[in-house]
């Protein structure tokens, strides 16, 4: 995947992300809200904690950057992800707009960008650009080296 310095800088802030939730016993996805060159929220996956189906990594930085830019429709943002959204997740992004999503790892069993499904090609009133297999190796063995530690 050819990618420039920008993408590489906030994918790897999303893998930060999934790096914390890694370290707090959640499946190692994290998430980057990013406007105008600067990261205006941050996600990543809560479930477990939280007790919360809802709490992805997507939704989790929708949600911070509705609440710090006062408004739902993030027109003028782009989300860098460390997995494939799964239908969900594609669904909250179509919701809030957000005009261009990239994404590290393919999901091969939810994933909803093209892999299982792509909700972002359906006629739906808004359909965002994305890009997937940025710094997929990175994000794909941190899923790996989960999964890894949790069978042992």
């Amino acid at each position: 995947m050819n990618m420039d310095n920008y993408d590489q800088k906030f994918m790897a802030a999303a893998l930060e992300m999934a790096k914390k939730a890694f370290d707090d016993g959640e499946v190692p996805i994290g998430a980057v809200i990013v406007r105008n060159g600067e990261i205006v929220a941050t996600g990543r996956n809560r479930r477990e904690k939280e007790k919360n189906a809802l709490l992805h990594a997507e939704i989790d930085a929708v949600n911070n950057a509705c609440k710090a830019l006062g408004g739902w429709r993030l027109w003028n943002c782009e989300l860098y992800v460390t997995l494939e959204p799964c239908p969900m997740c594609a669904g909250a992004i179509i919701n809030a707009h957000l005009p261009k999503v990239y994404f590290g790892a393919y999901d091969l069993k939810n994933g909803s960008c093209g892999t299982v499904t792509n909700l972002f090609e359906m006629p739906f009133t808004f359909k965002p650009e994305y890009r997937g297999g940025l710094m997929e190796e990175e994000c794909s063995q941190l899923l790996k080296d989960f999964f890894k530690k949790l069978r042992k």
